[in-house]
């Protein structure tokens, strides 16, 4: 017990001892025949994970959404990446570095399960999905479906292809307490019209982390003739599909998120007969038909950020993509029990557990969100981000697999109170 409690003092300081090498695959190896669920529950195995990072001890972050802090072994990683890249210089840049990017995406692709002709590495989730709104085929008067609660980036640009090509854009607003798969479905297909040709939708929604049932809206949007884009900043290494199985045709995230690739890589899929109707961001020269490199011409950028693709996806495969699942729904399912029917404290994600996983967002009445926050970060240090808009009003909460219940305790403390003082 003595040494239970001590490590769980060290994980919460973020001062816990790195398992390098084999050593973290025999910390692994320990729970592999257990079953996800009882590892998701196991302290004392996330303790030793916890390790693996470099945590600031100045406050807890659950703020995970934005931008994952890369593992001790994918930082070390990109780091003697960008040593090598330097040491070649031009040599390595005009040789190698086509086949290394290849390479990459090809893994990528196995990962989300779908052929490496259909994806490309891009910056991050606002490129990926830009592209395809701007290099859409638009003529005046085709409309376009969307949420209000989709991400600010991509509702921009649908307003500049609005007033470049005359653009009809419908916008719906999602209910935080969905009934039902298919209250969601029908204000996605009341929105549709015989004009409408493109419909945007979250995989995951960023503000509230409500999961939407992707493949019901594509199937539904596919019986009315309009194609769909799946803005999935946040699913990837997050949550276990295939992007395939969910019957979209083109799909945008960001790896720099759940997957843990250091900042500015992403990724764009491409349903392969729909390649060649997309306009590229920066011309490119003549490519063969369906080629999707045609897409990916973006000028000299930081190519050892994307040599990390591999090593993020190998990490993530030593964490196990079920045990990683689970672990991230039991952590929100742990604070958010505790505080969804505390009187004045507003839940605005789905209290069903396969409706969300990691992230959620909470509010408390008679609060700004944006005083929330900073009362969270100055007088419990606690790190989050105020969300205020599009129906969402309160803290998104983002925890990782390095956070502990302790620290979700602190965070629980902190939303009891501020609750009781509100009244």
């Amino acid at each position: 017990m003595q040494k239970r409690s001590f490590l769980k003092g060290l994980a919460l300081a973020g001062l816990s001892t790195p398992l390098l090498g084999s050593s973290m695959d025999k910390w692994i190896d320990k729970v592999s025949g257990l079953s996800p669920y009882k590892v998701a529950a196991d302290e004392d195995f996330w303790a030793g994970i916890r390790g693996e990072y470099l945590l600031k001890p100045d406050y807890i972050n659950l703020e995970s959404g934005y931008y994952n802090i890369l593992p001790k072994e994918i930082l070390e990683n990109y780091i003697g990446h960008i040593r090598e890249v330097n040491y070649q210089g031009a040599y390595y840049m005009r040789t190698v570095q086509y086949d290394n990017k290849k390479k990459a995406a090809a893994t990528l692709a196995g990962l989300v399960g779908c052929t490496a002709d259909e994806v490309i590495i891009t910056r991050n989730t606002t490129e990926s999905l830009d592209m395809i709104i701007g290099g859409f085929h638009w003529n005046e008067g085709d409309e376009a479906v969307m949420a209000q609660q989709d991400y600010g980036a991509m509702l921009e640009m649908f307003k500049q292809v609005a007033k470049r090509h005359g653009v009809v854009n419908r916008i719906i607003s999602l209910p935080n307490q969905p009934s039902s798969d298919e209250e969601i479905i029908q204000l996605y297909a009341d929105a549709i019209t015989p004009k409408t040709k493109l419909l945007m939708v979250c995989h995951m929604v960023n503000i509230t982390g409500h999961i939407l049932p992707i493949r019901k809206i594509c199937d539904m949007a596919h019986s009315k003739g309009v194609q769909v884009m799946v803005d999935g900043a946040h699913a990837i290494a997050h949550i276990q599909f295939n992007i395939p199985d969910l019957h979209c045709d083109y799909y945008g995230a960001s790896l720099h998120k759940w997957l843990s690739v250091p900042l500015g890589v992403g990724m764009l899929y491409i349903r392969k007969e729909h390649i060649n109707k997309i306009w590229p961001l920066l011309a490119e020269g003549d490519r063969p038909e369906g080629d999707i490199s045609i897409l990916n011409h973006t000028g000299t950028i930081p190519v050892h950020s994307d040599l990390a693709i591999n090593d993020a996806i190998a990490f993530y495969h030593k964490i196990g993509a079920e045990r990683k699942e689970a672990r991230l729904r039991y952590l929100q399912q742990y604070w958010t029990s505790k505080v969804r029917d505390i009187p004045n404290i507003v839940m605005n994600t789905p209290a069903d557990p396969q409706r969300a996983c990691a992230i959620a967002n909470v509010g408390i009445k008679g609060m700004k969100p944006g005083v929330l926050a900073e009362t969270l970060l100055k007088k419990y240090k606690v790190y989050t981000v105020a969300i205020d808009g599009a129906n969402v009003h309160g803290c998104r909460i983002t925890p990782n697999i390095f956070t502990t219940v302790a620290e979700l305790d602190i965070f629980v403390t902190a939303l009891k109170e501020m609750g009781s003082a509100s009244v």
